[in-house]
């Protein structure tokens, strides 16, 4: 009995030991110190050289210094070691991707196998959102003379659709968006925002309207997306929009008045840049004073901003 005890004991430790130094690799990609955490598995997987977690971790590690052999030589070890996870495949496929597109005169000989394993992960697993929609991704983006097709998108729309229906709705608006069909892609992406109401939801949407310069309809969107996730970057996006257009201007400058207010450093977009449309709407109704006072606030903030610069020329020619 004690013999037993004690093998317990040594038993537990030696897997407390493994688990530690796993753990500071993953520290080390968690704080982004990527090429250390390629030396740290790789030391470890000499002495651990079946420790799957290690290898996905290296995968990781070579993913992020889009090193992508490297990348590809782990996954592929793990499918063939676990040939039934469906992440894994999912993985695996997505690292012959990226290779694809970094040396698109070469990819031609890859797509079989990104579309196999693609493929593969979505059977293995049938809650697999990830897989669909990399393959959703795939047949819009692949020419269509090498594969790419709109029914196979949509079929893997659908099948989103039948996990979560906020991606289903996302992934149909994304095809036909693709497929330059604007009415079918605004009502598919209308439907994920009414049932999701998420940041994306309502980034894609405001997206498609942007990108069909309908910008009476982004505006309407953006102040929707505001008044439901209060994100200050929505009233910097209105103001530019009526800066840019030359539209709306009370609501151009109340929005971005109130984008600087409220203005932090997690916000997307620098204050200069702020005061530059604010001095854009002031020069369009013929406001030197105030367009002056603005140009000053942005340059104040970073002296060599060209634009700001550019701006100013502008305005003193009032």
């Amino acid at each position: 009995m004690l013999r037993v005890v004690q093998w317990y004991c040594f038993f537990f430790c030696v897997m407390s030991f493994a688990q530690t130094d796993l753990e500071k690799g993953i520290k080390l990609l968690d704080s982004k110190s990527y090429t250390q955490a390629v030396t740290f598995f790789k030391e470890y997987l000499n002495t651990n050289e079946d420790n799957l977690e290690a290898h996905e971790h290296l995968g990781e590690a070579y993913g992020y210094l889009e090193d992508w052999d490297n990348t590809i030589e782990q996954y592929k070890y793990l499918v063939a070691m676990v040939p039934n996870s469906a992440n894994y495949h999912y993985k695996y496929g997505g690292a012959l991707g990226m290779k694809a597109l970094e040396n698109k005169l070469g990819s031609i000989g890859l797509i079989d196998d990104i579309e196999d394993e693609f493929i593969k992960a979505a059977e293995l697993d049938k809650n697999h959102i990830d897989a669909r929609w990399a393959l959703v991704k795939f047949y819009v983006e692949l020419p269509r003379i090498l594969g790419g097709t709109k029914s196979k998108a949509l079929h893997y729309a659908d099948e989103l659709k039948d996990i979560s229906k906020v991606d289903g709705y996302l992934a149909k608006g994304f095809v036909y968006k693709s497929y330059n069909d604007f009415e079918e892609a605004e009502e598919n992406l209308k439907t994920a925002v009414s049932i999701g109401g998420s940041v994306t939801c309502y980034n894609k949407l405001i997206a498609l309207y942007t990108s069909e310069e309908d910008f009476t309809k982004s505006i309407i969107t953006l102040r929707e997306a505001y008044s439901k996730h209060g994100k200050n970057n929505y009233l910097y996006e209105i103001g530019k929009i009526c800066a840019e257009q030359k539209m709306n201007f009370n609501l151009g400058t109340e929005c971005l008045n109130q984008y600087i207010e409220y203005y932090s450093y997690n916000d997307s977009y620098p204050l200069e840049w702020a005061y530059l449309r604010l001095a854009q709407l002031e020069r369009y109704q013929n406001n030197k004073i105030k367009a002056i006072d603005y140009i000053g606030k942005s340059l104040a903030i970073k002296g060599d901003f060209k634009p700001a610069l550019k701006e100013k020329s502008k305005i003193l020619k009032l």
